[in-house]
């Protein structure tokens, strides 16, 4: 508890917690949106799925322990996972022609599951441009407490 209380008022409390909820709202968007590519059949090529995995899936997670252990080093991952994945989402969700387009996905049989693709696409790209912000704010507090 000591541990805890202290953490607690350290400077950049406020900071850690928003970026642990913007990743934590990010594993939950993620979930949806990966249902929503599961049931249309949407799927994905073996360095795509690595990709999602690793970038996507695991370092956000890493950060999440590395903001509260490492600050630097847990913001760093938090930056470079979530740019990650914005570029990755931002050019197959919305660039590139294909079934994982959301235009594209519109016009599937499966009209509710295309709107949770949709809309799953547009925040995930919403909350993944929110940790590229806390990452590099985290960044910037983190070498100024220094």
């Amino acid at each position: 508890m000591r541990e805890y209380e202290r953490l607690r008022r350290a400077p950049g409390h406020s900071l850690r917690r928003m970026s642990v909820s913007i990743i934590a709202l990010h594993a939950m968007v993620t979930v949806a949106h990966g249902a929503a590519h599961s049931t249309l059949k949407i799927l994905m090529n073996g360095w795509q799925n690595a990709y999602i995995l690793i970038v996507i899936g695991l370092l956000p997670l890493i950060a999440v322990y590395l903001i509260w252990k490492r600050a630097r080093r847990g913001y760093l991952i938090l930056f470079l996972s979530m740019l990650g994945a914005l570029v990755f989402g931002g050019y197959y969700h919305f660039v590139l022609a294909g079934a994982d387009n959301v235009s594209t996905v519109g016009h599937h049989a499966m009209r509710s599951w295309a709107q949770v693709f949709q809309v799953s696409a547009v925040v995930l790209a919403l909350v993944e441009f929110a940790g590229v912000v806390a990452g590099v704010v985290g960044i910037r507090a983190v070498k100024s407490e220094k």
